[in-house]
């Protein structure tokens, strides 16, 4: 019988593998403490003892009060519950976002304009940043909400939500933050951070899918997203996942244990990556800043060819990586992130995201110096869309990817 072949997993920002600590946490409540947790009898109340207790360490994680803390269903349910509560709370009808904000964020802008609502999305500056002060000029008297992420998913820049939270305070305009990529990577404090909404998403910090949070300041108003029983003191129907909630807790308690090893050894394995591919495989740039940025991720472009073909390659020997967000996989269009950024279509289809993590080895790394050059190489050598071919006048640039994607198709076929 053939063994299973090894994974060398290099996208941590889509979701990261489950921590040990974080399983044996969570079996008790798998079988024996499986109660409800809203229950008035013994077996139920000793589990919702385990549910506030989790509460506390998620609460720890951000430096809030766990009065503060609301258990969603993940990140994407937090962004939603956020703007939709102070569209709801405020009777205003602006909201401003970016370009770049995860599809949890622009999905809901569009769906919100289809009904009425105006959506600012801001533009970035093309290494990803973006301008405070296009900011302060697009904060209206009808603004409810400003949604700005912490950090980018993509391209791991990392955005001054202290200074974005302040311009609210000055224009009387609630913040929300999606810090879904920070925990784990970079210190979060809302009490520095001066937002009324922070969104957290569990299965980001080795921890399962399925569960996320919401941090609402204290006394700011709160109309819940998910309407039904009287579970998360009103705020948030729907009987609680306990061993979700509770494996959430322990992995926030390994997320502030874990938080020198980011910013020290899985810094070094990303820059040691990052510096090998932009120095040893030409026509090779990074997307986005180098600093701020988070320690664990590297957006490249590959120029000449298409991420696709390179995933697929290197899906063959193992290595798992990403084109961008996993939320968007199967889009034909180039990432919204890049575009948004200026950078252009081509280049933005040959780009490549690794994100690196705390179970990320030296030996890992090798590997994929060792393997990724010569897959460069190899497709480089049979795309029409490299200028070193005579014969690349002849193609225009839909030919030129039709026809690579055609031999991207004969090789998967082999």
């Amino acid at each position: 019988m053939n063994q299973p072949q090894k994974v060398y997993y290099f996208d941590n920002n889509a979701t990261t593998r489950i921590a040990p600590e974080v399983v044996d946490a969570m079996i008790p409540f798998l079988r024996d403490l499986w109660g409800n947790p809203s229950s008035a009898y013994a077996f139920g109340a000793q589990v919702h003892g385990h549910v506030e207790k989790a509460r506390e360490q998620v609460a720890s994680l951000v430096h809030a009060d766990p009065k503060e803390v609301i258990f969603t269903s993940c990140g994407t349910e937090s962004n939603n519950s956020a703007i939709h509560s102070a569209l709801v709370t405020t009777g205003k009808r602006h909201v401003v976002t970016t370009a770049v904000e995860h599809s949890a964020n622009m999905n809901f802008g569009d769906y919100l304009q289809r009904r009425g609502f105006e959506v600012t999305y801001l533009p970035v500056e093309s290494d990803g940043s973006l301008d405070l002060h296009l900011l302060e000029k697009s904060i209206r008297p009808d603004t409810a909400i400003v949604s700005v992420m912490h950090a980018n998913n993509e391209t791991g820049v990392v955005f001054p939500i202290e200074e974005v939270a302040a311009l609210c305070r000055s224009k009387d305009t609630l913040c929300h933050t999606d810090a879904v990529q920070v925990p784990g990577k970079l210190k979060i404090d809302v009490k520095q951070l001066g937002v009324d909404f922070l969104s957290l998403s569990a299965h980001k910090l080795h921890a399962p899918k399925g569960v996320g949070m919401l941090y609402v300041k204290r006394r700011t108003k709160y109309t819940p997203y998910v309407i039904g029983g009287h579970q998360e003191k009103g705020r948030r129907g729907g009987t609680e996942s306990v061993a979700n909630i509770v494996a959430f807790g322990r992995a926030a308690e390994l997320a502030m244990a874990t938080l020198n090893d980011e910013n020290t050894r899985v810094r070094a394995l990303r820059d040691r990556l990052e510096n090998f591919i932009l120095t040893n495989i030409p026509n090779t740039v990074r997307n986005g800043a180098k600093e701020p940025r988070l320690p664990n991720t590297a957006n490249i472009a590959f120029d000449f060819v298409e991420a696709e073909a390179v995933l697929l390659l290197l899906d063959q020997i193992g290595v798992c990586a990403s084109s961008g967000s996993a939320c968007t996989t199967g889009s034909l269009d180039p990432s919204h992130v890049l575009t948004a950024m200026g950078v252009k279509p081509m280049r933005a289809r040959g780009s490549v995201r690794f994100s690196l993590g705390i179970y990320n080895t030296e030996d890992e790394v090798d590997y994929l110096i060792q393997h990724l050059p010569p897959i460069i190489q190899k497709l480089r050598d049979i795309s029409p869309l490299n200028p070193a071919h005579e014969d690349n006048h002849a193609y225009d640039v839909a030919g030129a990817r039709a026809k690579h994607e055609q031999e991207v198709a004969v090789a998967k076929a082999e």
